[in-house]
């Protein structure tokens, strides 16, 4: 009889695990929330560090009000219609401006990069359009269409175009030749080989341009505004400074970059769902 009995209604005990030397068990559930922990600790040593400089820095207080000043300014514009009003503004440029120029990048990039003919042809021109400032063209579009939409969307337009254009043609450029020489012999037409190869091959490229041009967008779209004074944003920032509200100012300042992080947020969220099949956000989920 083994000596080891166990006792009727007595569970087995498990056998034993050795620790190994040099080896450590994580925490569980902090891969999760250590992320947030740590970006909530840097805002509040943000904060921190702002009102002590606004207290004891070589600024002027009433020129840089500290956030205890500045934030009950910021949350109780929330209340206000014109605020609101403000902020539809910047974001309806925002959107037609993105959209347009997604689009468009998008149909252009597809007819270029199908054709090396066109690819040659072009790539000098393009080479020397994109680097221009889209800030550049403010003057230009004040010119042409005053403070109104059209200015907005003249430069966001502008600006987001070749970032869309450049992300379409380097996917174009990458598609598999070995998968192309397949497709031919399939003998598929070339709205099939468009939808089946080419597609998937360029939607990265062209999901993370929107992605990046999303914020840009947003940037040149409340520049606009400040330099032209169309309604936004910008133009509430421009009126502020000009009768002398430091506090008002920041907290329209605060609301530009609360807007880019949701921005940023819903695109890299609209990135994952829609390249959810793609190796680069499975390896991210992975982690």
């Amino acid at each position: 009889m083994d000596t080891q009995t166990v006792l009727p209604g007595a569970a087995a005990a498990a056998p034993a695990v050795e620790a190994v030397p040099g080896t450590r068990r994580s925490t569980p559930g902090w891969q999760e929330v250590g992320p947030y922990v740590l970006g909530v600790t840097g805002i509040v040593a943000f904060l921190v560090a702002w009102e002590l400089f606004s207290l004891y820095g070589p600024v002027n207080r009433h020129h840089l009000p500290g956030p205890t000043t500045v934030i009950p300014v910021f949350l109780t514009n929330f209340t206000y219609t014109d605020f609101w009003e403000a902020v539809g503004f910047t974001m309806r440029a925002w959107f037609l401006g993105l959209t347009i120029s997604s689009v468009a990048g998008l149909l252009v990039g597809l007819v270029i990069g199908s054709s090396k003919f066109l690819r040659e042809f072009t790539h000098t021109t393009i080479e020397f359009l994109r680097p221009i400032p889209s800030v550049g063209l403010i003057p230009v579009a004040a010119l042409l269409f005053g403070p109104r939409l059209g200015s907005e969307l003249l430069v966001v337009v502008y600006g987001c175009f070749f970032i869309a254009l450049i992300q379409v043609l380097y996917g174009v450029a990458d598609v598999d030749k070995v998968a192309d020489d397949t497709v031919r012999t399939m003998r598929m037409n070339g709205l099939q080989r468009a939808w089946y190869l080419v597609f998937p091959t360029l939607l990265p490229f062209f999901v993370t341009g929107v992605r990046l041009a999303a914020t840009v967008a947003l940037i040149l779209a409340i520049s606009t505004e400040l330099i032209v004074g169309t309604p936004g944003l910008g133009h509430a920032v421009a009126t502020a400074q000009l009768n002398d509200a430091p506090a008002a100012l920041f907290a329209l300042i605060l609301t530009a970059g609360l807007l880019g992080i949701i921005v940023n947020q819903v695109f890299r969220l609209i990135e994952r769902k829609v390249l959810f099949w793609h190796s680069s956000v499975r390896g991210e989920a992975a982690a």
